[in-house]
């Protein structure tokens, strides 16, 4: 929640001050300064990891965050925290986030129209999309980490599925889920009874993997809950993404609660490992080039001898920064990524075949 959650490329353009309005950004960051301080305190129960991805061990040093390190896996080239919060380290940060709670009293209803029109419509759409291409149903629709709910509250209200569910352990989202009319499961999918939840048609999980101690539990909890040939939607930060390669630690998709940074291909190989077939890959973010350009103007990145990006991000900006992002979405180098996946079904359990979606 840290940072900034894009949508598609097809709802226009979209300013980081339309889903952060600048006058609540002071208690934001002073609320997460209380968390990092709060994971700081407790580093002693911090755990070193391989690669989530693939689980290699052998890595680099990739760059520090408040103190924090991360890694640069030699195989995959995943970014990962390591050391890490434990998993009971990390439950607590979540119980107990400021800033989580700040965004739900604050932030998510200051920018609920324009999260709503520019992000969460093409996100529903572009779900639609892949349903009727792959030849889902529309039954049930299960998202993982709703949030403030509107993904969800949206589909309920175009009946764009016959049922929609969350699963959101943090009790301040699972409550604003509640007040939208969203069915909530107020705890982790993988720590889901068997049988507590119908099959899903659909499973979508926006921006959550990258938060997780150990992604692939969410995956073998999602394939228990998603029915055979059911879709699974993830959404997370591109760590080959071109403000991450441009500003490393700098970056807004580098942050304490981020310790999973995969790219297309590291996410696709996480993936097929658990079982699914990987559909399609894409990065349609909207706001890499004015992260960069933002924090060039700021005087915070020097781009003296790097003539190409002062003429795009800087010189001609209002000429060439919207091309320049569409070219990044195209080229699978913006920092928000897609993928979409098919659980195989009964009696084909064949890992599928990646296919790269420019």
């Amino acid at each position: 929640m840290a940072t900034v959650t894009e949508g598609g490329n097809t709802a226009g353009r979209l300013s980081e001050n339309e889903i952060r309005p600048a006058e609540l950004l002071a208690g934001q960051e002073a609320a997460f300064a209380r968390d990092v301080a709060r994971l700081q305190h407790r580093f002693a129960e911090f755990v070193t990891v391989s690669c989530p991805a693939c689980g290699a061990a052998g890595s680099e040093q990739a760059f520090e965050k408040y103190g924090f390190s991360f890694k640069s896996c030699n195989g995959c080239k995943t970014l990962y925290m390591s050391p890490r919060p434990s998993e009971e380290v990390m439950a607590d940060y979540y119980r107990n986030s400021e800033n989580y709670a700040y965004w739900a009293e604050h932030i998510f209803p200051a920018s609920e129209s324009a999260r709503r029109e520019k992000i969460h419509k093409p996100w529903l759409a572009r779900v639609l999309a892949y349903c009727d291409r792959f030849q889902v149903g529309r039954g049930t629709l299960l998202e993982i980490g709703p949030g403030f709910g509107t993904f969800s509250s949206l589909a309920i209200e175009q009946r764009a599925f016959a049922r929609v569910m969350a699963v959101e352990p943090t009790p301040e989202l699972a409550e604003a889920c509640r007040r939208r009319g969203v069915v909530v499961f107020e705890k982790r999918v993988e720590d889901l009874a068997e049988g507590e939840i119908a099959e899903a048609d659909v499973v979508a999980a926006f921006e959550v993997i990258e938060h997780l101690f150990e992604p692939s539990r969410l995956l073998t909890g999602i394939s228990r809950v998603l029915r055979p040939g059911g879709l699974l939607v993830l959404s997370c930060p591109n760590g080959q993404g071109f403000d991450v390669a441009v500003l490393g630690p700098g970056s807004k998709a580098v942050d304490t609660e981020h310790v999973n940074l995969f790219n297309p291909t590291s996410l696709s190989l996480l993936v097929r490992t658990c079982g699914f077939e990987v559909l399609e890959v894409s990065t349609p973010g909207r706001l890499d080039a004015e992260f960069v350009h933002d924090v060039i103007v700021r005087g915070e990145y020097d781009v003296t001898g790097q003539p190409f990006l002062r003429r795009v991000l800087l010189d001609e900006w209002e000429r060439l920064g919207s091309d320049f992002q569409q070219f990044l979405a195209d080229h699978q180098l913006s920092s928000h990524l897609w993928l979409v996946a098919r659980k195989p079904a009964e009696g084909n359990r064949s890992r599928g075949k990646f296919t790269k979606v420019k």
